[in-house]
């Protein structure tokens, strides 16, 4: 395949990719529903929740991300004050204008309190729908807070069950962990890529085709980054003398397209980050010849990614995999972005920070919000951060 081939290649990848991710009325998921009479797709506030259940079931798992910065809020700031993130307010938007109408469902992961509180506005708001708060443990023994968690999981499953018509077996739970595995092995693999050529691999685009995946089927999306992984090894791009940085701190409302670009314009590589962790939340490929609720459990317990919105064991592993992070994919520096007002974020942030100052990692801060519309003031900072990066490389 020729290099202007395999651009043209990347370019319909990421043209396709976009479309899904301005798409607020899921024109994507209403196509699967109709392609077969009586599916059923299932919403899901990011971070993580076991979408291998919900694959199991026959349905769709579709993650909800806000509104971005294409939506005007009007009803949902109704509901929640001012000082409260937006993506809560953003959420109920989309739902209270019709956007989420072939939704049969939402899930509600455990991230702060202000989702807990929205998981029971959903049940006031839309009593026709299957709705759940997805609490995960805070104790990582397996026979205390494991046995807990596959209760848990026992329970989603009997209810995804029922709203089927028919139980959910192990054989259907171990088919939809083999898919998932492979689809973490792929965006694995994609950013292994981003990495080792981050210039080949921008994250604005990255980015994008994560998105796809909270919208397509798992087996499509996983073919998805695959193709793109390929087209991208393919093209030549130009390398510049940018400093490479682990961005984190974006783990639930996300951040604009826009700023991702801007912190890229700005002379940064972002070499990882915390971007829909739904994707990424499992470290490694969960066993799928056993039972798989007790698998689940154990990968959840003790090979998941580290967060603010996850409780710490032990206080001692504060900022072990953020470090892990900057020394594997060969960093310089850390840019905290977080959302306005995300207590999670902003109180993890201070131990984070100590934590890289006693390693004498480099690192800077801002706040940001879905909907952020002026990106010079956070172009500028990067910008800075990336010069004084290289001089202090250099010197």
């Amino acid at each position: 395949m020729t290099t202007q081939s395999t651009a043209a290649r990347t370019t319909a990848i990421i043209e396709r990719c976009q479309a899904l991710f301005e798409d607020l009325d899921l024109g994507a998921v209403k196509a699967w529903k109709a392609a077969v009479p009586g599916r059923k797709a299932i919403g899901y506030m990011p971070v993580y929740v076991p979408r291998e259940l919900v694959h199991a079931a026959g349905m769709l798992p579709v993650g909800i991300l806000g509104g971005g910065d294409a939506l005007e809020v009007i009803q949902g700031d109704a509901y929640y004050q001012s000082y409260i993130c937006r993506i809560p307010r953003s959420t109920l938007e989309l739902g209270l204008t019709g956007r989420l109408d072939c939704l049969d469902g939402m899930l509600f992961p455990s991230i702060c309190d202000v989702i807990r509180n929205l998981s029971g506005m959903w049940q006031i708001l839309f009593k026709d729908k299957y709705v759940r708060y997805f609490d995960v443990p805070q104790n990582y023994e397996d026979a205390i807070g494991g046995r807990w968690y596959i209760d848990e999981l026992e329970v989603l499953r009997a209810d995804l069950g029922r709203l089927r018509g028919a139980p959910i077996t192990d054989a259907e739970l171990n088919a939809s962990i083999a898919l998932y595995n492979d689809n973490r092995s792929a965006i694995r693999d994609l950013y292994a890529l981003r990495a080792e050529a981050p210039w080949q691999a921008p994250t604005s685009e990255v980015y994008l085709v994560l998105r796809a995946g909270m919208v397509l089927p798992v087996e499509e999306h996983t073919p998805l980054v695959r193709d793109y992984i390929a087209a991208a090894r393919g093209q030549e791009r130009p390398r510049r003398d940018n400093a490479r940085i682990v961005l984190t701190g974006a783990f639930c409302e996300q951040p604009p397209l826009a700023l991702i670009k801007s912190i890229e314009m700005a002379g940064c590589y972002v070499v990882d980050d915390d971007f829909m962790l739904v994707t990424r939340w499992l470290l490694d490929d969960v066993p799928c010849d056993g039972k798989p609720l007790d698998e689940l459990s154990r990968a959840f317990l003790h090979r998941s990614a580290s967060t603010a919105a996850k409780y710490d064991a032990r206080r001692e592993d504060k900022g072990v995999f953020l470090l892990t992070q900057v020394k594997t994919r060969g960093a310089e520096g850390v840019v905290f972005a977080a959302p306005s007002f995300c207590d999670p974020a902003l109180l993890e942030r201070p131990m984070l920070q100590d934590v890289l100052a006693k390693h004498g990692v480099p690192h800077t801060a801002f706040k940001y919000a879905e909907n952020t519309g002026q990106m010079a003031p956070i172009r500028e900072q990067a910008g800075t951060f990336a010069d004084s990066i290289k001089l202090w490389s250099a010197a």
